[in-house]
């Protein structure tokens, strides 16, 4: 079974929205390596599916067929500014140095600081200026890409808050008070059974399972329950309520007591999450944890309830019942490894037997995988699946002969294929990727929600550490290098270069051949095989759910464009433009994913007003509608999939609608100019107004979710206890010359996100807040390749 699909038979019934029960069409574009000279065509893509056992869904992705012809006027390089027909109107408004101005006449483009508030945190707001300035307006992909960021994660904390918080919460709890009851069965068991030495054994182990069940659970709630701190008073004299606390009378709602027998061992959890330090022994689980995960970041430090939902699900995300006990530092390894597998199957067994507990569980897990995918580890239906195997319809007495036949079904499930941190694997020399396999191996086990399997930290995985060796390089110290404990030049850092080359860069190639990032031992070999694994995938397999979709969403961006493109297209200024678009993008993307997306890991090696033109000034539309159509074909994809599964509000609703509406346009409006055809008057009005456009797509938006300066840590170095951090900052402005079809050449601005990708110790992950404090007072450095396009 392909690596990057993983779930068992069970679970690959109960969950098939990746859509693709019946399909059709195929896309040029996918199946074929490059474009044909000078014509852009792809087939359309339909895949349709229904959801079986459960019925969540029926999901649909429908992508359109392209046929256009690449015939964009061009124009030569370097460019004069005294061919630019209203340079001198343009320059009167935006005064470009002579740096930028030099960039703009060689490559066609130049990024500058924007003119109108260097700190602008609104991307949309540019294009209202623009206007107001009679600036020909220059649409980017880099404003849709945010827009979609907005509903994508705006939907999502909506679902969390409304729903999500209370499903969890009544979950959890019954689930505590199961496992109290079966603690104390077990007590009675063992007192009845005194007699019996195997079989008080084997209730010993129970019951030692159902306490720690216990004290899982009472973390879990003992997380989400809200402090007195964190609820609105019942009166307060002016009326106000604060929309970021609890409610009044939540203390109320949200009650339970941690039972007595586990208060130590939950005490103990709850510090270290709090401390949130970094590495430290689990007292339940008694492997080692990575308690700096439980700081709230993304869209969940917005609100007191969202902060407390943010760190039980993270609890029940990544904390996991072993099937082996390699990574378990305890007296007896074995036994306990042993009694986590109980545990596992006796909350899978309540989960089975009680079909609203099911209900809920299904829920959240349905409408998170749709947003993300499925975990990288088992969970619930694979543990159930085991037990009718081994025990059928008898009583279920987990004993050592029935725990290992359990143990040895579940390993004929695939394992997790992203290592996430679980018992801070330290490897010994010589360091080899068999090494880190088996590392792998023992983080295998149940997750009750675990995180989920994404396709760049499984390349990242893969690209660290003992699967790359040693550094072959004679730079001092490329951004990816560490010093081992085994004081060994390792790749201890991924790029998100990395991930745009697997998607299909040329430019992440070069530069991180020219960075020295990729010269180490064994790093082609490895790329090759993830650029073999990758480059078969298919439109079904890139669609699978809205974070793939995404991805291959940015696909086109990343392409070479030759002969027919307009000219600044062709240039590797643009390249470079776009590889920081796709970047951002993907900051973003894993910004708003942060809770449920697999985090990777590196295992430790020990050791600026003229009079009118009598032709108006128009504006233009970066000319990629392959882009456009996937897009939106995600966004409808979105819009169906939530509104079918009940999620989806009307006001959101209208807010996707209505960016699928501006998607089409500029779609339509790209294939016209690429195919050198006059735009129509209502075309041009179109994109002069694009600003007022966007209140559709924005409309009772916080201010908060407009923001581009979102950060999200992305992986983790074991050796040096630091993060790689991935960045959006504040929007910048695009100076663009082009072409129109009367033969004038133009320029015209827009807006760009910029893009940060830094270190930061483990123990101070970075939340959106705090991102910003940095970036106003001590931004880090930008990443050498926007030398090509910025001044």
């Amino acid at each position: 079974m392909d690596p990057i699909i993983k779930f068992s038979s069970v679970f690959l019934m109960l969950l098939l929205f990746v859509f693709f029960a019946g399909c059709s069409g195929q896309e040029t574009e996918q199946d074929t390596p490059g474009y044909a000279a000078d014509v852009l065509k792809t087939e359309a893509v339909t895949y349709s599916g229904i959801l079986g056992q459960g019925a969540f869904l029926t999901g649909n992705y429908s992508l359109e067929a392209l046929d256009v012809e690449l015939k964009a006027p061009s124009y030569e390089l370097p460019l004069e500014k005294d061919k630019i027909s209203n340079y001198a109107a343009f320059s009167g408004r935006i005064p470009l140095n002579e740096s930028a101005l030099k960039m703009l006449e060689s490559n066609g483009l130049v990024v500058i600081e924007n003119p109108y508030n260097p700190a602008e945190e609104d991307i949309t707001s540019m294009y209202v200026t623009l206007k107001k300035e009679e600036i020909p307006v220059f649409i980017t992909t880099d404003s849709l890409l945010h827009l979609y960021h907005i509903q994508f994660d705006e939907t999502l904390r909506q679902i969390e808050e409304k729903e999500f918080y209370d499903t969890l919460w009544e979950t959890d709890l019954a689930l505590l008070n199961s496992s109290v009851e079966e603690y104390n069965n077990s007590s009675n068991n063992a007192s009845n059974n005194a007699s019996n030495n195997a079989s008080n054994s084997a209730s010993g182990d129970e019951k030692e399972a159902a306490r720690r069940n216990t004290a899982y659970f009472a973390v879990a709630l003992s997380l989400l329950q809200p402090k007195p701190s964190q609820i609105q008073t019942a009166e307060d004299p002016y009326g106000f309520v604060d929309e970021a606390l609890f409610p009044a009378g939540s203390a109320e709602k949200y009650q339970f007591e941690v039972p007595s027998f586990v208060k130590e061992e939950v005490e103990s959890e709850l510090a270290l999450i709090e401390a949130h330090g970094g590495f430290a022994p689990s007292p339940i689980f008694r492997y080692e944890e990575d308690y700096s995960q439980y700081v709230p970041r993304g869209h969940y430090t917005r609100s007191e309830k969202l902060q407390n939902y943010f760190r039980a699900f993270m609890w029940h995300g990544r904390m996991s019942m072993l099937l082996k006990d390699g990574l378990i530092k305890s007296e007896d390894p074995a036994k306990d490894a042993r009694i986590q597998i109980i545990q596992a199957s006796l909350i899978s067994s309540k989960l089975e037997n009680e079909p609203e507990l099911l209900k809920n569980w299904d829920r959240i897990y349905g409408v998170t995988a749709f947003y993300v995918g499925f975990s990288d580890d088992m969970g619930p239906y694979e543990y159930i699946e085991a037990m009718d195997s081994v025990f059928g319809n008898e009583e279920r007495e987990f004993n050592e002969t029935t725990v290992e036949e359990l143990k040895t079904i579940l390993a004929e499930n695939q394992g997790p294929q992203i290592y996430g941190g679980t018992g801070n694997c330290v490897l010994e020399p010589p360091f080899t990727p068999k090494q880190a396999d088996e590392c792998l191996e023992n983080t295998t086990g149940f997750r009750f929600m675990g995180q989920r399997f994404i396709p760049d930290s499984y390349m990242f995985s893969n690209l660290v550490g003992a699967y790359t060796g040693e550094y072959q390089g004679e730079k001092d110290a490329p951004f990816t290098l560490v010093i081992s404990g085994a004081e060994r030049p390792i790749r201890g850092f991924p790029r998100g270069l990395d991930a745009m080359a697997l998607l299909g860069s040329g430019r992440a190639v070069y530069w991180l051949d020219e960075l020295d990032d990729s010269n180490y031992e064994n790093y082609s070999v490895r790329y090759s095989e993830l650029d073999s694994e990758f480059s078969n995938f298919s439109a079904a397999d890139w669609n699978r759910n809205l974070y793939w979709s995404w991805l291959y969403s940015l696909q086109p961006l990343l392409k070479d464009y030759g002969e027919g493109y307009p000219t600044f297209m062709q240039t590797d200024a643009w390249q470079d433009k776009e590889l920081s678009t796709s970047l951002a993008s993907w900051a973003e993307l894993r910004h708003d994913t942060i809770l449920y997306a697999k985090q990777s890991y590196t295992t430790v090696g020990t050791a600026m007003l003229i009079p009118p033109e009598e032709k108006p000034f128009v504006g233009y539309v970066e000319p990629v509608p392959d882009f456009y159509a996937r897009l939106l074909a995600l966004t409808k994809m979105t819009n169906q999939g939530l509104d079918e599964m009940e999620v989806l509000d009307p006001t959101s609703k209208a807010r996707i609608t209505y960016l699928e509406t501006i998607l089409s346009r500029l779609q339509a409006i790209s294939e016209k100019e690429l195919e050198n055809e006059e735009l129509t008057a209502e075309d041009y009005d179109f994109i002069k107004n694009f600003g007022d456009q966007l209140d559709g797509v924005i409309a009772d938006v916080d201010e908060k979710a407009r923001k581009t300066t979102v950060v999200a840590d992305v992986h983790t170095d074991g050796n040096t206890r630091a993060v790689l951090e991935e960045g959006v900052g504040y929007v910048d402005m695009i100076v663009v010359a082009y072409k129109l079809p009367d033969g004038r050449i133009l320029v015209g601005a827009g807006p760009v996100m910029s893009y940060y990708e830094f270190k930061q110790p483990m123990s101070d992950r970075l939340t959106d807040e705090k991102w910003r404090e940095m970036l106003e007072e001590n931004p880090p450095e930008k990443p050498e390749w926007v030398s090509t396009y910025t001044s």
